[in-house]
């Protein structure tokens, strides 16, 4: 297991260091996931925040959503999501946030939304030793409350529905991912709780 943190330098300001026993390395793609709600977007947010480029893998699919002319439900996103995995492979996201990443040349980057192990590979395989992975964790009763409180178009109406959302995203793939993090941060308190931990993680507390 590697032990990771965030420290700053002058000009693109921000790196992770991953050190176990044998080697030191500087992460600079520092990749979210976690089961719907559990936080991923807010501690993206709460980076993006601090001025470093996120992006979003929940976008892409709801780009193609409007791309395809549909209503961007949750019923839409998910299916359109299994859709693009089904045709182009499990990694088929990730794949297409690669040119985004690039683009935004930028020292430090977040990614928000990894969902599967083929994911997590797809990114290493493009980026190396510069890619992180953290995960979020949250009980089903707490993220079905942040669900009812955000209010998206794409979201769950019970938590019937949040259970059916976990499946399919745990049918993506979304436990081996969550097995491979470096690092897991519990989003169980408040949210200002949380932005401390998310900004002693990145030593900007």
């Amino acid at each position: 297991m590697y032990i990771l943190f965030i420290t700053s330098m002058k000009c693109d300001s921000h790196f992770i260091k991953v050190i176990d026993n044998s080697r030191l390395g500087m992460k600079k793609i520092l990749a979210f996931v976690g089961m719907p709600a559990s936080g991923k977007s807010v501690a993206a947010s709460i980076l993006g925040e601090s001025g470093i480029n996120v992006v979003n893998m929940g976008d892409v699919i709801r780009e193609e959503v409007v791309r395809r002319g549909l209503e961007p439900t949750d019923i839409n996103v998910g299916g359109v999501g299994t859709d693009l995995r089904n045709k182009e492979g499990k990694d088929a996201v990730a794949k297409r946030c690669i040119p985004k990443i690039r683009a935004a040349d930028s020292g430090f980057l977040v990614v928000d939304g990894v969902r599967s192990l083929a994911e997590v590979n797809c990114f290493k395989k493009a980026f190396g030793s510069d890619f992180a992975l953290v995960a979020i964790e949250a009980p089903l009763d707490t993220r079905f409350a942040r669900v009812q409180a955000r209010k998206r178009s794409d979201d769950m109406k019970d938590i019937d529905a949040l259970r059916v959302r976990d499946d399919r995203e745990l049918g993506w793939g979304m436990g081996e991912a969550i097995a491979a993090a470096d690092l897991v941060i519990m989003n169980t308190g408040t949210l200002d709780e949380f932005r401390k931990k998310v900004l002693d993680m990145v030593g900007q507390a």
